[in-house]
């Protein structure tokens, strides 16, 4: 068997009487492989991983085959948690949790034997052996030609977060979000190797953040910024069921009729601003001046919620109704025509078609998502389940036009002086009382992205 190096595990120091929470670095191999494994596939885009493998001599229809078989493991299963206000808590996936036991344990057999129950055995044996059979590839190919820079890499990172105390700005999450954490539970972070790259990814879940690093790093404030960006999410989760439901009203109960909107941008807009915004001032002793986060809604409302989320830091209090207030004044007085764009508003989107090609339409023309629903059949029933959550609603009605129209006239208050043609090609926009965005789509010979295009 090869001799793996492994690193070691960080343990930063903790408050008195175990206050503080307690960080985990290390390198996971088996971690480390099945993403590798993942990103191999026909339907993954083109990375460093693809690249390598297509230009080994591992690239055979033996090991092709495998990597389909892998692509087919049925390891995708998920449940909400209905109790919790609508996209107040991720729904639990089971793939994070069989990552997060590939990060936790050191062998397969005891990954499997963790692992027992989440999905079929039959499953889990399948993607125990795949990764098996892919980790003395995946050496030879990513990790034994980058192990001298990433092993100095982690070392070095692990020095970083010590002399910055990074554990202090999970305690400063903890505090200003009004969440909790098991001090007993520690935060596992595991990096791997991602060579001929100029970026870093970064996922957090469960009780673990995940980041794959370019060789060629050098300067750990971006990546540590980011890091607690990641976990931040992980901490707003973790509120509890009483504060989720108090903040819910507060968003409600809000006079504006940009609230609903701000409460959509509300769990990545916090992030970002304690994350790119905080912690890395205070890594770096000024504000990053290039973007905080890639979709500009963000960033920018980001850049105006962060003196108040510092106030709130430097005060050592927690967001409350009043926070709340104040932020969604800071939305509608900057930027109050973001409820009637596109790009911002289709990031939290309901669709219901009965064509499932135009939701690949639509997933092309507004690829940033961050909470999606699809359905397949115009009915009350699909309807009703639509009108239980905040999302933008998109309906596009292509057969039986009058019919379906009359339904959805039906079932929307806001549409009782409603007229329409169902002859005609047509969208027709209009702001629910619940502050989401309605949006009628009526399609008869013009095509669906021109439609789309049309909408004020």
């Amino acid at each position: 068997m090869k001799s793996v190096f492994l690193i070691p595990l960080l343990f930063l120091t903790i408050f008195a009487f175990g206050q503080k929470p307690n960080l985990k670095i290390k390198y996971s191999e088996q971690l480390a492989v099945f993403v590798f494994i993942q990103n191999l596939s026909e339907n993954h885009s083109e990375n460093v991983f693809k690249t390598a493998f297509q230009k080994s001599k591992y690239n055979t229809d033996e090991y092709r085959n495998k990597i389909s078989k892998f692509d087919k493991l049925a390891i995708d299963y998920s449940y909400p948690f209905e109790e919790f206000p609508y996209g107040s808590k991720i729904p639990m996936q089971t793939r994070d949790v069989l990552k997060k036991n590939l990060i936790e344990t050191d062998h397969l057999i005891d990954f499997k034997l963790r692992s027992i129950g989440i999905v079929p055995i039959k499953t889990l044996n399948d993607l125990t052996e795949l990764i098996s059979e892919f980790t003395p590839i995946y050496n030879e190919l990513i990790y034994d030609p980058n192990k001298e820079k990433f092993e100095k890499q982690v070392i070095e990172i692990t020095d970083y977060a010590n002399d910055h105390q990074i554990e202090e700005y999970f305690q400063t999450g903890l505090s200003f979000y009004h969440s909790s954490w098991d001090q007993s539970i520690p935060f596992q972070i595991a990096f791997y190797p991602l060579p001929d790259s100029d970026y870093f990814t970064a996922q957090a879940f469960c009780n673990n953040f995940v980041s794959a690093i370019q060789t060629n790093l050098k300067d750990y404030k971006d990546l540590l910024s980011v890091m607690m960006h990641e976990i931040f999410h992980i901490i707003y989760n973790e509120q509890s069921l009483e504060l989720k439901i108090e903040i819910d009203q507060s968003f409600k109960e809000n006079k504006s009729k940009c609230s609903n909107y701000a409460y959509q941008l509300l769990n990545e807009l916090l992030a970002t601003a304690l994350g790119n915004g905080y912690v890395y001032e205070k890594l770096e002793g000024k504000l990053d001046q290039n973007d905080w986060y890639y979709h500009q809604y963000i960033d920018l409302m980001a850049r105006k919620i962060y003196p108040l989320v510092k106030e709130y830091i430097t005060e050592k209090k927690s967001m409350d109704k009043n926070f709340i207030d104040r932020y969604i004044k800071l939305y509608e007085t900057n930027f109050p025509n973001w409820i009637n764009e596109l790009d911002n508003i289709m990031t939290y989107r309901y669709v219901i078609s009965e064509n499932e090609n135009d939701f690949n339409i639509i997933n092309q023309l507004f690829r940033y998502r961050s909470g999606a629903e699809y359905e397949t059949q115009i009915t009350e029933r699909s309807i009703e389940k639509m009108q239980k959550t905040p999302l933008t609603k998109v309906i596009i009605v292509s057969k039986n036009n009058i019919e379906k129209l009359k339904l959805i006239k039906s079932k929307f208050k806001e549409l009782t002086n409603w007229k329409f043609n169902s002859d005609q090609d047509f969208t027709y926009k209009i702001l629910l009382s619940d502050k989401s965005q309605l949006i009628i789509i009526n399609t008869r010979k013009k095509d669906l992205k021109t439609l789309i295009q049309s909408i004020k």
